[in-house]
């Protein structure tokens, strides 16, 4: 299975914040297992977001791009919003069953708006930022990444 990672943060793409959380999800992607074909950092600006997945799903082509960050309710969160312009079909019980688990360690969770959706050939995940919640709801969605992928790529079998 090939993963891309997208990093929402202006903070981090300016140097302006470390970027902690790295570490941490390539090790849960290579855990999955899964090889990680590109983790890059882009902008907190819709365009930006959008413009990002677009290229990813048409040039790179993963089978699976989980975006960190931008899921919240602050006004420079827009991963939920870019993900929707780009995607054909949504998948909204993902974000459903992540914010099922995350509630039951963080009231806030009921804050995240993180969505999934397919586009041609590519689930995009929306997780949380923070490093915790990212790997917690990467973890909820392990189980059926290999199942997803096999229904999307008719013929593929993950690696």
């Amino acid at each position: 299975m090939r993963v891309s990672v997208v990093v929402i943060s202006s903070k981090i793409l300016s140097g302006r914040e470390p970027d902690e959380g790295q570490p941490a999800i390539e090790r849960m992607i290579a855990e999955l297992p899964a090889t990680l074909v590109s983790y890059e950092v882009v902008a907190d600006e819709r365009d930006a977001i959008r413009d990002r997945l677009l290229f990813l799903c048409g040039i790179e082509s993963p089978d699976v791009i989980v975006t960190l960050g931008g899921t919240g309710v602050r006004p420079t969160d827009w991963a939920p919003e870019a993900t929707r312009d780009v995607i054909e079909k949504e998948i909204p019980g993902i974000g459903e069953a992540m914010r099922q688990e995350s509630l039951k360690k963080v009231r806030t969770a009921m804050l995240s708006r993180g969505t999934a959706g397919l586009r041609g050939g590519t689930l995009i995940v929306n997780l949380p930022g923070s490093p915790t919640g990212a790997t917690e709801n990467l973890a909820v969605l392990a189980p059926i990444l290999e199942h997803t992928v096999e229904k999307i790529r008719p013929g593929k079998k993950p690696a």
